[in-house]
């Protein structure tokens, strides 16, 4: 006979992390052969509504069974979208104002910001079931 049961993942704080983990134990009856499923429970956690666990591009996955013992699971953002990279507007790191004229005349020198994807932030819920 199985198990089954909730628990969170938590990628972090703003602005988060790519991937998160929870280790389940507990589970004296689980051996390495057993099939091991988890998934994003659609009820709002502390971090996120019930709706950003219905849309968010968040894979789960079990594994790394310890016979007698439990199991991992694990969480990743698979979004592909990323932040674009745009010219920063802020403070130049240049030293002189003739130096941050010659970097901006030249694009591929230009200091940019952006470029940051593929994180979350904060709590989401998970299910689990094993048999």
């Amino acid at each position: 006979m199985g198990a089954q049961g909730n628990t969170t993942i938590d990628f972090g704080a703003f602005p988060g992390a790519s991937d998160a983990s929870a280790t389940i134990t507990g589970q004296a009856g689980i051996v390495a052969g057993s099939a091991v499923e988890a998934w994003l429970r659609g009820e709002a956690s502390a971090d996120h509504s019930s709706d950003e666990h219905l849309v968010e591009t968040i894979k789960v996955i079990a594994m790394n069974i310890v016979a007698g013992t439990g199991f991992t699971i694990k969480a990743v953002n698979t979004g592909q979208l990323n932040e674009p990279d745009e010219p920063f507007k802020g403070k130049t790191l240049a030293t002189s104002a003739a130096i941050a004229a010659q970097i901006e005349g030249q694009p591929w020198q230009r200091q940019t910001r952006g470029g940051i994807g593929t994180r979350l932030y904060g709590v989401w819920n998970v299910s689990w079931v094993w048999n």
